[in-house]
């Protein structure tokens, strides 16, 4: 089996409510969903999540070649990339190609991912994880009690910006899944995507600790601040989550010898390859792995092969006009793709938008006072 060429969609994910963090809200709920296809000699075309950066200088390394050989084929990308550097979007790429040639591997054998792993149980634990910053209590209430009616009891919510809206936000879900589990005590998480400097995350969450119980806080600062990340967790009962924008086990090393992360976590966005990797590397320091983003799902394949793995984010079903989504949870996306629906869908979304999460706002990190609502203005 050879590969032959790719090709490259981007399709959208149409959530119908605001979406969006800290950092910003996309309004129309509408977000990007860049795909890769990897195309063989014997037919069979495996299915990557990421975007397409570089991706003619990155596909160079594996044309031609075996896709079965995952794994050096991985390095050889890594390989590929040696001069300009394998971080951000580019990483993206080679982990769309890597779980695209998974995607592949798992179709040869003839048999799901998670078994070609190694997995035994093809089940992973979850949590609930809406991306909620911009919904009302009311929509907030609303969107856990469908994560809820679906037996999740742990729950992640966005926030940040403002002490008390946070409080009364985690304790309207944190009563949701409460009441949905009978009493039982629930798992509580913020997610703060680097909004703060060290001692406002040890003051935002010494004071929401003071009420509320918290499972984890997540990029409470830099991704990069080993130290500053090792200081708030010195500071907070709470663990402190933090990896899924880091690329490459070279940037989580210093945070690992820093005692600086608690829980490890990584993006499906870079692929499965990364993901087993880092994953034993968090092992070998006897510490939880948490796969972030479940769209597709290789990374819920993987997790169930990795002896560390905590429980994965579940932001939503995956709802688009480009993919059918499979009854069950086979090979790497459990998707098709529908080519021509995805060329005659017009609907993007605005690229131009000055605002939204993937912005990071000119006074992250130097804010003194919130203003209410949750979202700060001058």
């Amino acid at each position: 089996m050879r590969i032959t060429g790719y090709r490259t969609t981007t399709t959208v994910q149409e959530w119908g409510r605001p979406v969006g963090d800290a950092n910003g809200v996309f309004a129309d709920g509408v977000v990007s969903v860049p795909l890769v296809m990897v195309d063989t000699d014997e037919g069979i075309t495996g299915i990557g999540l990421g975007p397409h950066v570089e991706i003619d200088a990155v596909f160079a390394a594996i044309e031609g070649e075996d896709p079965r050989g995952v794994t050096a084929l991985y390095d050889r990308m890594l390989r590929q990339t040696f001069k300009a550097g394998h971080a951000g979007a580019v990483f993206g790429t080679i982990g769309a190609l890597d779980t695209a040639l998974w995607d592949i591997k798992a179709q040869a054998a003839g048999e799901p991912l998670w078994r070609l792993l190694g997995g035994r149980d093809r089940r992973v634990p979850a949590y609930a994880s809406g991306l909620d910053i911009g919904l009302t209590d009311d929509e907030l209430v609303s969107a856990y009690q469908v994560y809820a009616q679906h037996g999740l009891r742990a729950a992640k919510i966005k926030g940040g910006l403002d002490i008390e809206c946070d409080r009364r936000r985690l304790t309207l879900v944190r009563d949701v899944l409460t009441e949905a589990g009978h009493g039982s005590r629930p798992g509580l998480m913020l997610d703060v995507n680097e909004a703060w400097t060290r001692k406002q995350a040890v003051r935002h969450v010494y004071e929401l600790e003071r009420t509320l119980d918290l499972a984890w806080i997540e990029e409470p600062v830099r991704r990069w601040d080993a130290e500053g990340l090792a200081v708030v967790g010195r500071g907070i009962r709470a663990s402190v989550a933090t990896g899924e924008n880091l690329t490459g086990l070279e940037q989580f090393r210093p945070l690992l010898a820093a005692g600086a992360v608690d829980i490890v976590q990584t993006a499906v966005v870079w692929g499965v390859s990364h993901f087993l990797r880092v994953s034993a590397l968090a092992h070998a320091h006897d510490l939880p792995v948490s796969p972030i983003g479940s769209t597709p799902v290789a990374l819920l394949h993987a997790a169930t092969s990795v002896p560390n793995h905590l429980a994965s984010e579940l932001r939503s079903t995956f709802t688009s006009r480009t993919a059918r989504s499979s009854s069950e949870t086979r090979w790497v996306s459990a998707f098709t793709i529908d080519e021509h629906a995805i060329d005659a869908f017009t609907r993007r979304p605005d690229a131009r938008a000055a605002e939204g999460p993937n912005i990071r706002p000119e006074h992250a990190g130097r804010r003194l006072l919130a203003a209410t609502g949750g979202f700060y203005q001058t």
